[in-house]
């Protein structure tokens, strides 16, 4: 019986797709899984789609309600809630760390500095990963990740911040190697095709993952929320992992 396959599309900008992929990595669910990283720019899937991204949506001004209503509303307390939604930025941070913590992945309390950030000369950085070292891309992206949504570390985003990191998995001279490659016209191609390929997989947004059980039934997965539904897809055993039981 042939393994599960999943395809997942990584980008380190997305704290979502950060929670998945060290779910997918490091949790015993997922253990019997081959696992295939593909680098994209998050960007490029937005603008490709027409999608606003999460952080940049507000609130709309609500109309106040009938004092009737608003009486009723003030007994259940609900008021603070209807006259002042919160804005998805601030919610999606509450719900990177509600996961976070539910899955047992390490994060940071506090978003990076200047979040949301750049990352296009790093995942570029990490196309070259994938085609010269494929064996290290994992452990590439993990220090990328931690660097970023552990330690809050921004400058991970830039070739003077990643080749540091990216020299603890590879070495330094692969690591200058890297980012010098990083700019050449191949690579640069690279990026945007992989990025393509994420789009007509039919990928809005991160964490996307393209899913293959044993039956050879493939079909995608959005969300970290969808997660369970990943695990009940492949026919793995959701009890192995902390978190689990929330989501099947």
């Amino acid at each position: 019986m042939a393994a599960p396959k999943i395809t997942l599309y990584v980008d380190i900008v997305s704290p979502f797709a950060y929670i998945a992929y060290h779910v997918l990595r490091n949790s015993p669910v997922f253990a019997k899984c081959t696992t295939t990283y593909v680098p994209v720019l998050l960007g490029g899937i937005i603008q490709a789609t027409g999608n606003t991204p999460p952080i940049r949506i507000k609130s709309k001004p609500l109309t106040r309600p009938p004092l009737a209503l608003l009486n009723l509303l003030l007994q259940a307390r609900l008021i603070s809630y209807i006259l002042n939604p919160a804005d998805k930025d601030k919610w999606i941070n509450v719900e990177r760390l509600r996961w976070s913590k539910l899955l047992g992945v390490p994060i940071t309390e506090a978003m990076p500095d200047g979040f949301p950030v750049f990352t296009l000369a790093v995942q570029r950085a990490l196309c070259v990963v994938a085609a010269d070292h494929p064996e290290k891309l994992a452990g590439c992206i993990d220090a990328l990740y931690n660097t970023l949504w552990v330690k809050r570390d921004s400058s991970v985003i830039k070739p003077e911040g990643y080749v540091p990191v990216l020299e603890t998995v590879i070495g330094k001279d692969a690591a200058i190697k890297v980012a010098e490659k990083s700019n050449t016209a191949e690579i640069k191609q690279k990026l945007v095709s992989n990025t393509d390929r994420a789009v007509e997989s039919g990928a809005f947004g991160l964490p996307w993952m393209e899913c293959t059980n044993s039956k050879g039934e493939t079909e995608s997965f959005f969300g970290v929320d969808h997660l369970g539904q990943v695990v009940a897809f492949l026919g793995l055993d959701g009890t192995l992992g902390q978190g689990f039981k929330a989501l099947l």
